[in-house]
């Protein structure tokens, strides 16, 4: 773990795909909000229906504040339609709160409506949640036609049938949103943004603190840049810089299994199972059957599942744990993760919005990066570029140039990053530094993609809020966690377990069957 200081220059940020490990991959939708029917009168800026409400952490009730914030669908369009979007704030318990926190979490495709860390910082500051917009509120952009499409899929996930699937089911969403009078035009980054800058002057705060994560911190860098007299400090976890929404680099890739192959190495139980895991992934991600048992194994969806579940060190022990048992002939967890991928991955986001924020903010710049990549020598390949070459038929309203690369800024900035992190890799978070006049990061050791706020949750605190109350931040509270391959019942049991249990089926289907024909016949004589 470090903490240096810096300063000027680059940026990322994940597609939404929520993949927990131990049910594969499972969507994180979040509350649906029901519909407001907003008032003839209302006007853009407004929050409307703002009333006393509870916000519940812990089993502990706070005092909260709930509305709608009213703003237009395409900012840039003079008669566009009006939108809401659902407004929290907690009320900080102290008598002197200074800078409210507005949270910004992970997607895009997710909710901001789900619970946070609010309890963290209210006794010093008042926390908002504000929702995004094409999630929350009165506008979701659901695709049943991509959830559809994930649980038919026409071999390969990342094969080229598949692709052009996808690519038809998006391009038949757009149709249906526009056709429904949506404005597509209208749910972008920038917009989200200027979400944020309406809730801040309707709420009356003069200035504000921005607390984000992965997606989030996307949002994060483009309010510092667009409205940096409005913004008192920025905490950012899991960085996101721009056109990186959907590149992955392979050789980046390959460079965070070669560490999680030097920690295998130091781990009595992994080091047990292969000389080097890397290269052992590397070799069966390669040399794949097409079966186990009868069961068709899909290279793309296990490739795509496991790049999800790599996102924290316990789920990636459990990935290592599937690649392990191939490498010794056992394809049982592969079997699985072919079978059970798509019923949990189609509902994994909210496919056209997390497709709307995304492309808009970076899919020129990564269709010309994905010309560059080594895909055919890299140990797992890069998935979720892959899967960004369906996003040419979604009508992609492209964000300013200006945002699409790193500026300059001087707001106070905290970047927290994990070593082992690979959708939102320490590399890529270096390249922001640069251009922070007033940046200070924190690398925590063998973490992943912002697990230290749970896994190391005393220290997070202590880091986040001595950086919001001082502007400096205090990383002594945390402490070396080394690695553990820690499996439990993982994927190839699990998959022997059913395959056990269908056989103890059949075997007692049969016997029944057969004293049930024997008594007949007997009857018969």
């Amino acid at each position: 773990m470090k903490n240096n200081r810096k300063s000027t220059i680059r940026l990322r940020m994940p597609v939404a795909i929520i993949f927990l490990i131990t049910a594969l991959l499972s969507g994180c939708k979040g509350a649906e909000e029901t519909p407001l029917m907003i008032p003839a009168d209302a006007k853009a800026g407004d929050i409307i229906n703002l009333e006393p409400c509870i916000y519940e952490a812990n089993d502990v009730e706070y005092a909260a504040d709930c509305g709608m914030l009213i703003v237009p669908e395409n900012r840039n369009a003079p008669n566009s339609r009006l939108i809401s979007l659902p407004v929290k704030r907690v009320r900080s318990t102290g008598s002197n709160p200074v800078e409210p926190i507005f949270f910004l979490p992970g997607g895009p495709g997710v909710s901001n409506t789900l619970p946070s860390r609010a309890s963290w910082f209210i006794e010093n500051h008042d926390f908002v949640i504000v929702g995004y917009r094409g999630v929350d509120g009165s506008i979701r952009l659901d695709c049943p036609e991509i959830s559809q499409h994930i649980k038919n899929l026409p071999g390969d996930m990342l094969g080229d049938a598949s692709i052009a699937q996808m690519t038809d089911a998006y391009g038949r969403c757009a149709d249906r949103f526009q056709n429904e009078g949506v404005d597509l035009n209208g749910y972008t980054i920038v917009d989200v943004v200027d979400d944020l800058e309406d809730a801040r002057i309707a709420l009356g705060y003069e200035k504000m603190d921005l607390f984000s994560i992965s997606y989030g911190t996307r949002l994060a860098m483009i309010f510092a840049w667009r409205y940096p007299e409005n913004l008192h400090r920025s905490a950012m976890v899991a960085v996101n810089p721009p056109g990186r929404m959907y590149y992955y680099d392979p050789i980046i890739i390959d460079q965070q299994f070669a560490y999680y192959a030097d920690l295998c190495a130091q781990d009595p139980k992994c080091s047990t199972n292969t000389d080097d895991l890397a290269e052992t992934i590397r070799q069966v991600s390669h040399n794949m059957p097409e079966r186990w048992l009868g069961i068709p194994i899909n290279l793309g969806m296990i490739r795509v599942a496991s790049f999800e579940s790599l996102s924290d060190t316990q789920s990636a022990a459990k990935v290592f744990d599937v690649w392990l048992a191939a490498s010794k002939g056992d394809y049982s967890g592969m079997a699985m993760l072919s079978l059970a991928g798509p019923m949990m991955f189609s509902n994994a986001t909210v496919w056209g919005d997390n497709m709307a924020k995304a492309a808009s903010a970076d899919y020129d710049q990564t269709n010309i990066l994905r010309s560059e990549m080594d895909l055919p020598n890299s140990i797992l390949g890069s998935p979720r570029s892959e899967l960004a070459a369906a996003a040419n038929s979604w009508p992609t309203n492209t964000i300013p140039e200006e945002y699409q690369q790193i500026q300059l800024s001087d707001v106070e900035t905290l970047i927290v990053s994990g070593s082992v992190d690979f959708w939102t890799p320490l590399q890529v978070a270096e390249e922001v530094l640069p251009s922070l006049s007033n940046g200070q990061h924190v690398i925590v050791s063998e973490v992943g993609h912002g697990e230290m706020l749970s896994s190391q949750s005393k220290a997070s605190k202590h880091l986040l809020n001595s950086f919001f109350d001082t502007g400096l931040a205090d990383a002594s509270l945390f402490t070396h966690q080394p690695w553990e391959y820690k499996v439990g019942l993982g994927f190839p049991a699990i998959a022997k377990i059913i395959t056990a249990v269908i056989l103890l089926v059949i075997t007692i289907f049969v016997v029944v069957m057969r004293k049930l024909i024997k008594k007949k016949f007997a009857k018969l004589k």
